[in-house]
């Protein structure tokens, strides 16, 4: 990934015990080539012999096919953003975009009431987060995450060398702060958190910021337009506070990988450093144009986060309906399970139904299913799956 004196030290082994959304070998997946099971070659490097990658969500090619899996937008993007696209299709392609991606920063400063230099922008918001990880994360004392949570936390640990220790999420699957008062040299949450769906209030990560004034705090808020609170108002007063977003999922612009994040003028100057160290390039023209027009269509970004929350609540109605547990989800997927069913047999059972979900193996998330808000031929067709899985009517 990051090619630069980030990579001293990688040899250095993790020390977290990982869970829930962590483990590669742990996710159901498939359809990609490789994987661990690929012979190694002797020419590898150390590093890339010790690696767990992360592996994505199934992108399968099987005819109608209700697609659960990886939290992608059921609606497409902003009309303004497609036809910006189309626009910069042109003859300038011959030309290497602004590496600064001016635009598109004035853009989301002038959304979120930052300043420009308070926006750094990359190749999706997993780009921002690696150079995070080795610009700000990568302290002295170990690295704090959940120990269920996004996926990738762990893998940029070992990738980078940072040492880490895991936080139990309490009973109901939830981050407590206060779990959070001890030594530590960064910290970095998801919220609302993967795959839980669970959200901290803005006040709770504000406390978070109170009992760590010294010490790099990341947020990943991915998911947080779908009902949680953007820890963004919070920069002003922080400034060890690097708040990270996604055009992925409330966008609709999953394809189009960009990714930014948000903070002190000093933290962003960090990530531009270690971005001109490894891509100074990252967004093309055509991703530029089509991210700055969808941030300027507020009134359809609005409407598509509105109508995910509904069809997001008439899901879980009705998988309540069926008699599933589901965890209150701020975000556009929900964490259920069956009292009476595992969660792997479950999920294999809706597969055989052309319904495809995301199950992970591990100790506390093997009974849950994570389940992406589709549409509402998506939800009746789930619906119906898993009502003649359970013989329920």
């Amino acid at each position: 990934m990051i090619f630069s004196a980030a990579f001293l030290g990688f040899a250095q082994s993790l020390t977290c015990e990982i869970d829930g959304d962590l483990n590669m070998h742990a996710i159901t997946s498939g359809g990609r080539g490789g994987g661990p099971d690929a012979p190694m070659s002797p020419f590898w490097s150390q590093i890339a012999r010790e690696l767990s990658p992360y592996v994505p969500g199934e992108q399968p090619r099987i005819a109608n096919l209700v697609k659960l899996n990886t939290n992608e937008s059921p609606f497409g993007p902003s009309p303004l953003a497609l036809e910006a696209m189309r626009a910069a299709a042109a003859d300038t392609l011959r030309l290497y975009p602004d590496p600064e991606a001016t635009e598109l920063r004035e853009a989301l400063a002038a959304h979120h009431g930052v300043k420009p230099e308070q926006v750094f922008v990359g190749n999706g918001s997993d780009e921002v987060l690696a150079h995070a990880f080795v610009a700000l994360l990568k302290q002295p004392k170990p690295l704090l995450f959940p120990d269920v949570t996004y996926s990738f936390f762990p893998v940029w640990a070992q990738l980078f060398g940072l040492a880490c220790e895991t936080v139990p999420l309490d009973g109901g699957m939830r981050i407590g702060v206060e779990d959070y008062r001890r030594a530590a040299g960064s910290i970095v949450l998801a919220n609302p958190n993967a795959p839980t769906g669970i959200a901290l209030p803005r006040a709770e990560i504000a406390r978070l910021l109170e009992d760590h004034p010294d010490i790099p705090v990341l947020i990943d808020e991915a998911y947080v337009d779908f009902g949680g609170e953007s820890a963004v108002p919070l920069i002003a007063h922080h400034p060890n506070l690097l708040v990270v977003q996604t055009m992925s999922k409330s966008r609709a612009l999953a394809g189009l990988r960009v990714g930014y994040a948000l903070g002190d003028v000093g933290l962003i100057e960090a990530l531009r450093r270690v971005k001109d160290s490894f891509n100074s390039y990252p967004l093309g023209r055509v991703a530029q144009a089509g991210a700055t027009a969808s941030v300027r269509d507020e009134a359809y970004f609005r409407e598509s986060c509105a109508r995910v929350v509904a069809a997001r609540e008439a899901m879980t109605r009705e998988l309540i309906r069926l008699g599933l547990v589901v965890l209150p989800s701020s975000a556009n997927f929900v964490f259920a399970r069956h009292p009476a069913r595992g969660g792997s047999e479950f999920a294999a059972a809706l597969r055989e139904h052309a319904v495809l979900v995301r199950h992970f193996n591990k100790p506390r998330t093997a009974p849950y299913l994570r389940i992406t808000v589709g549409t509402e031929d998506d939800t009746r067709r789930l619906i119906a799956a898993a009502a003649d899985i359970l013989g329920v009517e």
